[in-house]
Protein backbone atom coordinates (compact mmCIF):
# COMPACT_ATOMS: atom_id res chain seq x y z
CA UNK A 1 0.00 0.00 0.00
CA UNK A 2 1.47 3.50 -0.75
CA UNK A 3 1.82 6.07 1.47
CA UNK A 4 -0.99 8.56 -0.28
CA UNK A 5 -3.43 5.25 -0.01
CA UNK A 6 -2.48 5.09 3.87
CA UNK A 7 -3.12 8.61 4.01
CA UNK A 8 -6.77 8.12 2.10
CA UNK A 9 -7.41 4.84 4.16
CA UNK A 10 -6.94 6.46 7.80
CA UNK A 11 -8.93 9.56 6.72
CA UNK A 12 -11.83 7.08 5.05
CA UNK A 13 -12.21 5.25 8.54
CA UNK A 14 -12.48 8.55 10.33
CA UNK A 15 -15.13 9.50 7.91
CA UNK A 16 -17.04 6.75 8.39
CA UNK A 17 -17.84 7.41 12.02
CA UNK A 18 -15.88 4.11 13.45
CA UNK A 19 -19.10 2.20 13.34
CA UNK A 20 -17.74 -0.39 15.26
CA UNK A 21 -17.78 1.79 18.65
CA UNK A 22 -19.22 1.21 21.53
CA UNK A 23 -18.43 4.53 23.49
CA UNK A 24 -20.12 7.13 24.41
CA UNK A 25 -20.58 9.65 21.33
CA UNK A 26 -22.18 12.70 21.76
CA UNK A 27 -24.43 14.57 19.43
CA UNK A 28 -21.91 17.38 18.68
CA UNK A 29 -19.67 14.47 17.21
CA UNK A 30 -22.02 12.64 15.15
CA UNK A 31 -22.78 15.70 12.98
CA UNK A 32 -19.38 16.02 12.56
CA UNK A 33 -18.81 12.66 11.69
CA UNK A 34 -21.13 12.85 8.86
CA UNK A 35 -19.30 16.42 7.92
CA UNK A 36 -16.16 14.25 6.88
CA UNK A 37 -14.86 13.47 3.78
CA UNK A 38 -12.06 12.81 2.23
CA UNK A 39 -12.02 12.38 -1.55
CA UNK A 40 -9.70 9.49 -2.91
CA UNK A 41 -8.15 11.89 -5.58
CA UNK A 42 -6.89 14.28 -2.65
CA UNK A 43 -3.01 15.04 -3.44
CA UNK A 44 -2.47 17.80 -0.97
CA UNK A 45 -2.35 15.70 2.09
CA UNK A 46 0.70 13.94 1.01
CA UNK A 47 2.29 17.35 -0.15
CA UNK A 48 1.46 18.94 3.07
CA UNK A 49 3.36 15.81 4.92
CA UNK A 50 6.25 15.69 2.76
CA UNK A 51 6.77 19.31 3.30
CA UNK A 52 6.53 18.83 7.22
CA UNK A 53 8.99 16.49 7.08
CA UNK A 54 11.19 18.91 4.82
CA UNK A 55 10.65 22.18 6.38
CA UNK A 56 11.37 21.09 9.81
CA UNK A 57 14.28 22.44 10.56
CA UNK A 58 12.64 26.02 10.29
CA UNK A 59 10.03 24.36 12.90
CA UNK A 60 13.07 24.13 15.08
CA UNK A 61 14.27 27.59 14.42
CA UNK A 62 11.06 29.00 15.33
CA UNK A 63 10.46 26.79 18.54
CA UNK A 64 13.87 28.17 19.78
CA UNK A 65 12.57 31.95 18.81
CA UNK A 66 9.58 31.62 20.37
CA UNK A 67 10.85 30.24 23.35
CA UNK A 68 13.52 32.92 23.73
CA UNK A 69 10.72 35.30 24.44
CA UNK A 70 9.68 34.85 27.91
CA UNK A 71 6.48 34.51 29.26
CA UNK A 72 5.92 33.86 32.98
CA UNK A 73 2.71 33.00 34.70
CA UNK A 74 0.35 36.43 34.57
CA UNK A 75 3.18 38.32 31.82
CA UNK A 76 2.07 35.94 28.52
CA UNK A 77 1.70 39.23 26.88
CA UNK A 78 4.87 39.95 24.82
CA UNK A 79 5.49 35.72 23.61
CA UNK A 80 1.16 36.58 22.48
CA UNK A 81 1.95 39.80 20.35
CA UNK A 82 5.02 37.89 18.71
CA UNK A 83 2.19 34.52 17.85
CA UNK A 84 -0.05 37.02 16.86
CA UNK A 85 2.17 38.40 14.56
CA UNK A 86 3.54 35.18 13.24
CA UNK A 87 -0.31 34.08 13.36
CA UNK A 88 -1.08 37.16 10.99
CA UNK A 89 2.23 36.68 8.60
CA UNK A 90 0.65 32.72 7.54
CA UNK A 91 -2.27 34.86 6.15
CA UNK A 92 -4.79 33.42 8.41
CA UNK A 93 -7.92 35.82 9.01
CA UNK A 94 -9.47 37.33 12.34
CA UNK A 95 -6.17 37.33 13.45
CA UNK A 96 -6.39 38.87 17.19
CA UNK A 97 -5.49 39.19 21.12
CA UNK A 98 -8.58 38.35 22.78
CA UNK A 99 -9.59 39.45 26.35
CA UNK A 100 -8.12 37.93 28.49
CA UNK A 101 -5.09 37.49 26.17
CA UNK A 102 -5.03 34.45 24.19
CA UNK A 103 -3.63 34.58 20.59
CA UNK A 104 -5.76 33.38 17.81
CA UNK A 105 -5.77 33.07 13.68
CA UNK A 106 -8.89 31.10 11.77
CA UNK A 107 -8.76 29.54 8.30
CA UNK A 108 -12.44 29.15 7.07
CA UNK A 109 -13.46 26.20 5.84
CA UNK A 110 -15.31 26.03 2.47
CA UNK A 111 -18.25 23.88 3.71
CA UNK A 112 -20.41 23.48 6.37
CA UNK A 113 -17.94 21.22 8.23
CA UNK A 114 -16.84 20.99 12.21
CA UNK A 115 -14.72 23.72 13.56
CA UNK A 116 -11.51 22.28 15.19
CA UNK A 117 -9.54 24.26 17.33
CA UNK A 118 -5.85 23.32 17.75
CA UNK A 119 -3.82 25.30 20.77
CA UNK A 120 -0.99 25.42 22.61
CA UNK A 121 -0.27 27.15 25.93
CA UNK A 122 1.50 30.50 25.91
CA UNK A 123 3.16 30.70 29.69
CA UNK A 124 5.84 28.99 31.40
CA UNK A 125 6.17 27.95 34.98
CA UNK A 126 9.23 30.23 35.66
CA UNK A 127 9.20 33.56 37.25
CA UNK A 128 10.32 37.13 35.55
CA UNK A 129 13.69 37.71 35.28
CA UNK A 130 14.48 33.58 34.15
CA UNK A 131 17.21 33.28 31.38
CA UNK A 132 15.43 31.89 28.71
CA UNK A 133 17.91 31.63 26.39
CA UNK A 134 18.28 28.53 24.26
CA UNK A 135 21.41 26.01 23.32
CA UNK A 136 21.69 23.55 21.01
CA UNK A 137 24.38 20.94 20.73
CA UNK A 138 24.12 18.35 17.94
CA UNK A 139 19.88 17.53 17.77
CA UNK A 140 19.63 18.27 21.53
CA UNK A 141 17.74 22.22 22.28
CA UNK A 142 18.10 23.02 25.85
CA UNK A 143 16.01 25.82 27.86
CA UNK A 144 13.70 26.43 30.37
CA UNK A 145 9.94 25.41 28.83
CA UNK A 146 11.79 24.25 25.41
CA UNK A 147 9.52 21.57 25.26
CA UNK A 148 6.54 22.75 27.37
CA UNK A 149 5.37 24.72 25.80
CA UNK A 150 7.31 26.11 23.00
CA UNK A 151 7.47 23.01 20.89
CA UNK A 152 3.41 22.84 20.79
CA UNK A 153 3.22 26.34 19.98
CA UNK A 154 5.63 25.86 17.08
CA UNK A 155 3.82 22.42 15.99
CA UNK A 156 0.49 24.58 15.70
CA UNK A 157 2.14 27.22 13.93
CA UNK A 158 3.82 24.12 11.81
CA UNK A 159 0.13 22.85 10.97
CA UNK A 160 -0.92 26.34 9.52
CA UNK A 161 2.04 26.74 7.77
CA UNK A 162 1.18 23.49 5.51
CA UNK A 163 -2.12 24.25 5.39
CA UNK A 164 -1.67 27.36 3.83
CA UNK A 165 1.52 26.28 1.27
CA UNK A 166 -0.19 23.11 -0.34
CA UNK A 167 -3.77 25.11 -0.20
CA UNK A 168 -5.44 22.58 1.57
CA UNK A 169 -9.46 23.19 1.77
CA UNK A 170 -11.38 21.87 4.67
CA UNK A 171 -14.88 21.68 5.15
CA UNK A 172 -14.58 22.79 8.20
CA UNK A 173 -13.16 25.71 9.87
CA UNK A 174 -9.59 25.69 11.46
CA UNK A 175 -8.76 28.11 14.59
CA UNK A 176 -5.05 28.04 15.68
CA UNK A 177 -4.41 29.29 19.55
CA UNK A 178 -2.24 30.15 21.98
CA UNK A 179 -3.44 30.36 25.18
CA UNK A 180 -2.80 32.04 28.33
CA UNK A 181 -2.84 30.24 32.04
CA UNK A 182 -2.20 27.05 31.89
CA UNK A 183 0.08 26.70 34.25
CA UNK A 184 -0.13 26.25 38.09
CA UNK A 185 -2.08 28.88 39.43
CA UNK A 186 -3.16 30.23 35.95
CA UNK A 187 -6.32 27.95 36.54
CA UNK A 188 -6.54 27.27 32.55
CA UNK A 189 -8.33 31.09 32.42
CA UNK A 190 -6.91 31.44 28.81
CA UNK A 191 -9.18 28.24 28.01
CA UNK A 192 -12.07 28.85 30.11
CA UNK A 193 -12.20 32.03 28.31
CA UNK A 194 -12.51 30.84 25.31
CA UNK A 195 -15.44 28.34 25.42
CA UNK A 196 -16.92 30.76 27.52
CA UNK A 197 -16.99 33.65 25.47
CA UNK A 198 -14.36 33.99 22.99
CA UNK A 199 -15.63 30.78 20.83
CA UNK A 200 -18.49 29.64 22.92
CA UNK A 201 -20.52 27.27 20.92
CA UNK A 202 -18.37 27.49 17.88
CA UNK A 203 -15.93 24.51 18.60
CA UNK A 204 -16.74 21.09 17.69
CA UNK A 205 -13.35 19.23 18.49
CA UNK A 206 -10.36 20.74 20.47
CA UNK A 207 -7.08 19.38 20.26
CA UNK A 208 -4.43 20.63 22.93
CA UNK A 209 -0.59 20.45 21.45
CA UNK A 210 1.39 20.25 24.89
CA UNK A 211 4.80 19.13 26.25
CA UNK A 212 6.88 16.38 23.40
CA UNK A 213 6.47 12.93 22.40
CA UNK A 214 3.49 11.31 20.44
CA UNK A 215 0.82 10.25 23.54
CA UNK A 216 -2.53 11.05 23.52
CA UNK A 217 -4.05 12.70 26.38
CA UNK A 218 -7.65 11.54 26.60
CA UNK A 219 -8.78 11.23 30.34
CA UNK A 220 -8.64 14.56 31.97
CA UNK A 221 -6.98 14.61 35.67
CA UNK A 222 -9.11 16.99 37.95
CA UNK A 223 -7.88 19.34 40.39
CA UNK A 224 -9.29 21.10 43.82
CA UNK A 225 -6.85 23.98 45.08
CA UNK A 226 -7.29 25.77 47.86
CA UNK A 227 -5.87 28.50 50.22
CA UNK A 228 -6.07 27.69 53.64
CA UNK A 229 -5.76 30.43 56.51
CA UNK A 230 -5.93 29.99 60.00
CA UNK A 231 -6.45 33.24 61.95
CA UNK A 232 -6.16 35.17 65.21
CA UNK A 233 -4.82 37.87 67.99
CA UNK A 234 -1.52 36.98 67.86
CA UNK A 235 0.56 37.61 70.89
CA UNK A 236 3.93 37.15 72.96
CA UNK A 237 5.10 33.28 72.85
CA UNK A 238 5.60 33.60 77.21
CA UNK A 239 3.35 36.24 77.93
CA UNK A 240 0.20 35.33 76.08
CA UNK A 241 0.40 31.92 76.45
CA UNK A 242 -2.97 29.99 76.51
CA UNK A 243 -4.43 31.29 74.03
CA UNK A 244 -5.05 29.42 70.70
CA UNK A 245 -2.67 29.31 68.22
CA UNK A 246 -2.79 29.27 63.98
CA UNK A 247 0.32 27.83 63.38
CA UNK A 248 -0.68 24.61 65.72
CA UNK A 249 -4.38 24.71 64.08
CA UNK A 250 -1.88 24.40 60.92
CA UNK A 251 -0.31 21.56 62.03
CA UNK A 252 -3.28 19.59 63.28
CA UNK A 253 -4.91 20.10 59.92
CA UNK A 254 -1.26 18.85 57.87
CA UNK A 255 -1.50 15.99 60.12
CA UNK A 256 -5.11 15.11 59.42
CA UNK A 257 -4.56 15.25 55.75
CA UNK A 258 -1.50 13.23 55.48
CA UNK A 259 -3.29 10.43 56.63
CA UNK A 260 -5.53 10.43 54.28
CA UNK A 261 -6.55 6.74 53.07
CA UNK A 262 -7.46 7.20 49.03
CA UNK A 263 -7.83 4.66 46.32
CA UNK A 264 -4.73 3.15 43.69
CA UNK A 265 -7.95 3.27 41.09
CA UNK A 266 -9.21 6.19 40.20
CA UNK A 267 -6.06 7.26 41.60
CA UNK A 268 -6.62 10.64 43.99
CA UNK A 269 -3.65 12.58 45.33
CA UNK A 270 -3.58 14.93 47.67
CA UNK A 271 -0.20 17.26 48.84
CA UNK A 272 -0.03 20.56 51.09
CA UNK A 273 2.65 22.10 48.61
CA UNK A 274 3.32 25.78 50.81
CA UNK A 275 2.99 26.92 54.36
CA UNK A 276 3.57 30.28 55.12
CA UNK A 277 3.21 32.18 58.70
CA UNK A 278 4.27 33.48 61.28
CA UNK A 279 5.71 36.17 62.96
CA UNK A 280 9.00 35.14 65.04
CA UNK A 281 10.34 32.41 67.23
CA UNK A 282 9.29 34.05 70.28
CA UNK A 283 5.66 35.26 69.01
CA UNK A 284 2.08 33.48 68.92
CA UNK A 285 1.59 34.22 65.16
CA UNK A 286 -1.45 36.02 63.73
CA UNK A 287 -1.99 34.20 60.61
CA UNK A 288 -0.45 30.97 58.85
CA UNK A 289 -1.93 29.64 55.45
CA UNK A 290 -1.29 26.44 53.66
CA UNK A 291 -2.29 25.68 50.06
CA UNK A 292 -3.37 22.13 49.27
CA UNK A 293 -3.69 20.52 45.76
CA UNK A 294 -5.90 17.50 45.33
CA UNK A 295 -6.09 14.96 41.85
CA UNK A 296 -8.51 12.82 40.01
CA UNK A 297 -9.60 11.70 37.19
CA UNK A 298 -12.88 10.84 38.84
CA UNK A 299 -15.28 13.18 39.38
CA UNK A 300 -16.67 11.11 41.97
CA UNK A 301 -13.42 10.54 43.96
CA UNK A 302 -12.07 14.17 43.51
CA UNK A 303 -15.99 15.43 45.51
CA UNK A 304 -15.30 12.49 48.33
CA UNK A 305 -12.08 14.16 48.94
CA UNK A 306 -12.82 17.71 48.82
CA UNK A 307 -15.36 16.77 51.69
CA UNK A 308 -12.36 15.03 53.92
CA UNK A 309 -10.46 17.84 53.20
CA UNK A 310 -12.85 20.81 54.45
CA UNK A 311 -13.96 17.89 57.46
CA UNK A 312 -9.99 18.28 58.55
CA UNK A 313 -10.04 21.96 58.08
CA UNK A 314 -12.44 22.15 60.06
CA UNK A 315 -11.98 19.79 62.89
CA UNK A 316 -8.21 20.80 63.50
CA UNK A 317 -9.99 24.57 63.97
CA UNK A 318 -11.80 22.84 66.54
CA UNK A 319 -9.66 20.95 68.66
CA UNK A 320 -6.95 23.79 68.67
CA UNK A 321 -9.82 26.25 69.92
CA UNK A 322 -11.31 23.60 72.61
CA UNK A 323 -7.35 23.09 73.55
CA UNK A 324 -7.16 26.23 75.64
CA UNK A 325 -9.26 27.64 78.10
CA UNK A 326 -8.88 31.12 76.74
CA UNK A 327 -11.95 33.32 75.34
CA UNK A 328 -9.73 33.98 72.27
CA UNK A 329 -10.80 31.60 69.24
CA UNK A 330 -9.40 31.08 66.05
CA UNK A 331 -11.16 31.39 62.60
CA UNK A 332 -10.48 29.70 59.56
CA UNK A 333 -10.73 30.71 56.26
CA UNK A 334 -10.68 28.08 52.70
CA UNK A 335 -9.96 30.19 49.54
CA UNK A 336 -10.55 28.24 46.17
CA UNK A 337 -7.55 29.04 43.84
CA UNK A 338 -7.90 26.62 41.35
CA UNK A 339 -10.84 24.17 39.93
CA UNK A 340 -9.73 22.08 37.37
CA UNK A 341 -13.08 19.57 36.31
CA UNK A 342 -12.06 16.00 35.54
CA UNK A 343 -13.46 13.55 33.22
CA UNK A 344 -12.86 11.92 29.63
CA UNK A 345 -13.60 11.64 25.86
CA UNK A 346 -13.84 8.04 25.23
CA UNK A 347 -11.08 6.01 24.40
CA UNK A 348 -13.34 4.63 21.23
CA UNK A 349 -14.33 8.01 20.33
CA UNK A 350 -13.75 9.09 16.90
CA UNK A 351 -11.58 11.42 17.74
CA UNK A 352 -9.49 9.63 19.80
CA UNK A 353 -9.42 7.21 17.50
CA UNK A 354 -8.02 9.65 14.32
CA UNK A 355 -5.03 10.06 16.92
CA UNK A 356 -4.69 6.86 17.49
CA UNK A 357 -4.43 5.80 13.69
CA UNK A 358 -2.95 9.09 12.34
CA UNK A 359 -0.05 7.99 14.57
CA UNK A 360 -0.45 4.15 13.50
CA UNK A 361 0.25 5.82 9.60
CA UNK A 362 3.16 7.26 10.70
CA UNK A 363 4.90 3.88 11.95
CA UNK A 364 4.03 5.10 15.43
CA UNK A 365 2.35 3.99 18.79
CA UNK A 366 -0.30 6.36 20.20
CA UNK A 367 -0.26 5.78 23.80
CA UNK A 368 -3.56 6.61 25.74
CA UNK A 369 -3.46 8.33 29.11
CA UNK A 370 -4.50 10.97 31.36
CA UNK A 371 -3.40 14.41 32.32
CA UNK A 372 -4.22 18.13 33.57
CA UNK A 373 -3.94 20.30 30.11
CA UNK A 374 -6.34 22.83 28.55
CA UNK A 375 -8.45 20.09 27.40
CA UNK A 376 -10.06 19.51 30.80
CA UNK A 377 -12.70 22.07 29.84
CA UNK A 378 -13.99 20.84 26.86
CA UNK A 379 -13.74 17.62 27.86
CA UNK A 380 -16.11 18.66 31.12
CA UNK A 381 -18.30 20.73 28.38
CA UNK A 382 -18.63 17.35 26.59
CA UNK A 383 -16.73 18.90 23.57
CA UNK A 384 -14.82 15.94 22.25
CA UNK A 385 -10.94 16.96 23.14
CA UNK A 386 -7.89 15.37 23.11
CA UNK A 387 -4.02 16.58 24.33
CA UNK A 388 -1.43 15.59 21.93
CA UNK A 389 2.47 15.41 22.72
CA UNK A 390 4.31 17.68 19.90
CA UNK A 391 7.18 15.07 18.97
CA UNK A 392 10.39 14.59 19.47
CA UNK A 393 11.73 13.55 23.20
CA UNK A 394 11.76 15.68 25.86
CA UNK A 395 13.35 15.60 29.28
CA UNK A 396 13.21 17.67 32.68
CA UNK A 397 10.17 19.71 32.25
CA UNK A 398 9.38 22.50 34.38
CA UNK A 399 13.06 22.44 35.23
CA UNK A 400 15.95 25.52 33.98
CA UNK A 401 17.63 22.46 32.76
CA UNK A 402 14.67 21.15 30.41
CA UNK A 403 15.60 19.69 26.67
CA UNK A 404 14.16 18.32 23.89
CA UNK A 405 15.87 16.05 21.33
CA UNK A 406 14.77 16.63 18.01
CA UNK A 407 15.48 13.24 16.70
CA UNK A 408 12.21 12.01 14.16
CA UNK A 409 10.84 15.33 15.66
CA UNK A 410 8.79 16.13 12.76
CA UNK A 411 6.56 12.98 13.33
CA UNK A 412 4.93 15.46 15.82
CA UNK A 413 3.91 18.05 13.29
CA UNK A 414 2.72 15.33 10.84
CA UNK A 415 0.23 13.62 13.29
CA UNK A 416 -1.22 16.99 14.39
CA UNK A 417 -1.46 18.00 10.53
CA UNK A 418 -3.28 14.81 9.69
CA UNK A 419 -5.53 14.72 12.76
CA UNK A 420 -6.48 17.98 12.60
CA UNK A 421 -6.99 18.17 8.85
CA UNK A 422 -9.51 14.78 9.71
CA UNK A 423 -11.39 16.13 12.00
CA UNK A 424 -11.69 19.43 9.93
CA UNK A 425 -12.67 17.29 6.17
CA UNK A 426 -10.75 17.68 3.47
CA UNK A 427 -12.12 18.34 0.48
Amino acid sequence: MSAFARVIRMFLVVAIGLLGSTGEVTGTERSSQEAIQVPADQPAVQRALEYLRDTEPETLENQVAICEIAAPPFHEAERAEEYQRRLAELGLEKVRIDAVGNAIGERPGVGDGPTVVLSAHLDTVFPPGTDVTVTREGEVLSGPGIGDDCRGLTVVLAVARAMQEVELETEGTVIFVGTVGEEGVGDLRGVKHLFGDELEGRVDYFISIDGTGLGVTHRAVGSHRYEVTYKGPGGHSYGAFGMPNPIHALGRAIGKIADFQVPRQPRVTFSVGLVEGGTSVNSIAYETTMTVDMRSESVEELGEIDSQFREAVQAALDEENSRWESDVQLEVEIVSIGVRPAGQTPADSTMVQAAVEAAGFLGVEARLGGGSTDSNIPISMGIPAITIGGGGRGRGGHSLHESFDAIDSHLGTQRAFLLTSALAGVR
